[in-house]
């Protein structure tokens, strides 16, 4: 049976909310982001301190059993259109709420997982976005660490962005002059100088030394060109 905390304001249409189902470390970045975005977040976990300690922050907060599916419509789950399910220590219990989800005809489900094999079944129930938040931002960090990347965004397809420092052989030059994607397989999309925002770059874009910029292409390729000064 679920229990509910009291709401921090009331919760309007699903169709303009989330629900987080798993209030852990993930989860509570995830719903706090949300919010902070200004999307309405109803999150649901088993733990009351846990429900608790986020009722004053969330739209809303409710202490429920996330593998009963009378509940979960009981909460109107069945009518939102984005979900996660961001519970990782449970495995039956992250599986069984995806399911349902799926189940719900849910238009967007993303569902954390904690290893291949979790991923997998996942994957194979039908669940939109699996995602490996420790994985993710492990390979991300060895990226910064090891190189002199300032910040690195992998996508599928073996695409990424890369923020990083302009090699000396593209500075002082307009970008359509100096080959960068012939010679290095990446097209500079952005450019901040010192004290002032990023902007779009064009081909008449001079890139200085102190000069930041954002690169985008194939992983390896993105590697490289961050790696040469």
């Amino acid at each position: 049976m679920a229990r509910k905390s009291t709401p921090r304001k009331q919760r309007t249409s699903p169709k303009s909310s989330v629900v987080v189902i798993g209030l852990g470390r993930f989860g509570r970045a995830l719903a706090l982001e949300l919010i902070d975005e200004d999307t309405e977040v109803l999150g649901i976990d088993e733990n009351m301190e846990v429900v608790q300690s986020l009722s004053s922050s969330l739209t809303h907060t409710v202490r429920a059993d996330s593998t009963k599916e009378t509940v979960l419509r009981q909460l109107g789950v069945h009518e939102f259109d984005r979900a996660v399910v961001a519970i990782g220590t449970d495995l039956e219990a992250s599986i069984l709420t995806a399911s349902l989800l799926i189940s719900f005809g849910i238009d967007h489900v993303w569902a954390k997982a904690t290893s291949e094999a979790h991923g997998r079944i996942l994957t194979q129930l039908g669940v939109h976005h699996v995602v490996y938040p420790e994985h993710d931002m492990g390979q991300r960090v060895a990226h910064l660490v090891r190189g002199s990347m300032l910040d690195y965004i992998e996508f599928e397809d073996d695409f990424a962005m890369v923020k990083t420092s302009p090699p000396t052989d593209i500075i002082g030059l307009p970008l359509a002059n100096s080959a960068v994607r012939t010679r290095h397989g990446v097209t500079v999309v952005a450019i901040k100088r010192p004290g002032e925002d990023f902007t779009y770059a064009t081909p008449e874009t001079v890139v200085e030394a102190q000069d930041t910029i954002i690169v985008a292409g194939r992983t390896r390729a993105t590697e490289r060109f961050s790696e040469l000064h």
